[in-house]
């Protein structure tokens, strides 16, 4: 059996468009019949997605195995990062947290981290026809060199060609690409075999001179510039800022306002509001005024009892109780539902220090923090008070508490996982407050128009997130194909096209 075909793609910096590229590409490979596996050696991020393996990645690696037609594997991200403090994260490999560490602590680590990372490598060139690899922030980030797994650390251990990726729209991109390269190693810039730019805008004809220097400047081919998709939505890595970049509001009929928390964790499961024509979304930060709303959603968090004491400086406490006063509805997911219980404890001290604090007593129950993760794709239903046809829900669960009370007597979801139904989340008695442990309540069509409708949305429109994620994979590869030479990235490996973009599904 030959050797898959490599290729990792670096950046210049954080957000240059590793994702949208690995993506893009891996579309572009599974168009050309090939079997082909995303890769990130290392990955930090609060955003992640539960594999069919009944493991924990990145979000970005389930959405890039998505475009390429294969399900989500933890060989795909083994070593995610997920940060509980400004100087602590939890550590998993393989897709199992083993581990909360400092950052000082995990530098210790990483000879370890890097050995998990090895056994995925070498698993997923056995079995794919093409690896596509993405690295994390800038290789050129000197104080991280040392045991780096994440960039060149990894594409040297692992024998593998580089393309460099920069964002344009930033400004700087030239300064960008010969920077990066002069502060690597030589044996490392011999790694590098050219670059992709990144989100440009105008006419291409007066970028050209600026490309020609770069080329001869450097030695290496610009492989292509990627002009800005307007609009494109994919799921979000991380960053919410970016997530939000090119989305805007809406200006539909039901207000929606959710807090962005320090540590919030899986914002993507609003993404299916933000993109409602009929609803008007804003997520609320540090410092601005809480707005009038008919629904307050309180996302997932990875630091609950630190991130509800943010909320409450914030002044979310009283703003969800006048809300509430008012007729308003409030959701709550995983973190944020169990913040509207009774009590929050962390008798281990799994996200801080060790203790319990009182939550905002909205739901009768009570949460403790335990160490074993509970980590499933799920389907269910809603129950049949919050809509009588019971629409169908389709999520998965990642969290570490457990929670008892009177309140899950009334639960928000039927889940079916095989071995039977069984209850998930609350409703409370008034009809008006929904906690659930479910991410991605609202990504199904049918639950989506059905809480809107609770929220009290009139003739709702149908939304199908997965149509439009499909849709904008497309609209990607089919960029990647137009602007980029993707034959000579490949060195001319690559086979003829196999399926027409337009007939790809």
């Amino acid at each position: 059996m030959s050797p898959p075909l490599t290729l990792m793609v670096q950046g210049t910096t954080s957000d240059a468009g590793k994702s949208t590229l690995v993506a893009g590409l891996a579309r572009v490979l599974r168009r050309r019949g090939l079997k082909v596996a995303p890769f990130k050696p290392q990955n930090m991020a609060l955003n992640s997605a539960v594999t069919a393996d009944g493991g924990e990645i990145g979000r970005a690696q389930a959405l890039q195995a998505l475009a390429a037609g294969v399900v989500p594997h933890t060989d795909f991200n083994p070593v995610l990062l997920k940060p509980s403090s400004d100087i602590g994260a939890q550590v998993i490999i393989h897709g199992r947290a083993t581990a909360n560490l400092s950052a000082r602590d995990y530098h210790a680590y990483k000879p370890t981290a890097m050995a998990a990372v090895m056994q995925s490598w070498g698993r997923l060139c056995a079995a794919y026809d093409a690896v596509l690899v993405e690295g994390a922030g800038s290789p050129a980030e000197i104080n991280l060199r040392d045991r780096d797994i994440a960039n060149m650390g990894f594409a040297e251990a692992a024998d593998v060609p580089v393309v460099l990726v920069a964002d344009i729209d930033r400004g700087g991109v030239f300064a960008h690409l010969v920077g990066t390269l002069e502060l690597l190693s030589a044996s490392e810039q011999a790694r590098v075999k050219g670059f992709v730019i990144n989100r440009f805008r105008g006419d291409i004809g007066l970028l050209q001179s600026g490309l020609d220097w770069l080329e001869a400047r450097t030695g290496r081919k610009v492989y292509g510039v990627m002009p800005y998709l307007h609009g494109l939505f994919l799921d979000a890595e991380d960053g919410l800022a970016d997530a939000a970049a090119d989305v805007a509001a809406g200006s539909g009929a039901l207000k929606v306002v959710a807090p962005v928390y320090p540590r919030i964790s899986n914002h993507t499961d609003l993404d299916a509001l933000r993109l409602h024509p009929q609803v008007d979304f804003h997520w609320v930060g540090p410092g601005q005024a809480i707005p009038p709303a008919d629904l307050i959603v309180l996302p997932g968090s990875k630091s609950v009892q630190a991130d509800l004491a943010w909320l409450r400086a914030q002044g979310w406490e009283a703003a969800i109780l006048r809300h509430l006063r008012y007729g308003g509805r409030v959701v709550g997911i995983c973190g944020g539902f169990q913040m509207l219980g009774q009590t929050l404890a962390d008798p281990l001290g799994l996200e801080g220090p060790p203790g319990s604090s009182a939550g905002l007593g909205l739901l009768d129950m009570d949460t403790v923090l335990e160490c074993d993760k509970q980590l499933c794709n799920v389907r269910g239903s809603l129950s049949v008070e919050l809509d009588h046809g019971q629409a169908a829900v389709a999520g998965y669960e990642i969290h570490m508490g457990r929670s008892a009370g009177p309140a899950l007597s009334r639960p928000a979801l039927v889940i079916d996982d095989g071995a039977g139904a069984r209850a998930d989340g609350a409703l409370s008695a008034d009809g008006r407050i929904l906690g659930t442990y479910v991410h991605g309540l609202f990504d199904a069509p049918e639950a989506l128009a059905a809480l809107l409708a609770w929220a009290g949305l009139e003739r709702v429109q149908a939304v199908d997130l997965a149509a439009r994620r499909e849709a904008d994979i497309d609209r990607l590869a089919d960029a990647v194909e137009r602007h980029l030479d993707v034959d000579a990235l490949f060195d001319g490996k690559l086979p003829a096209l196999k399926i027409n973009a337009q007939d790809f599904a």
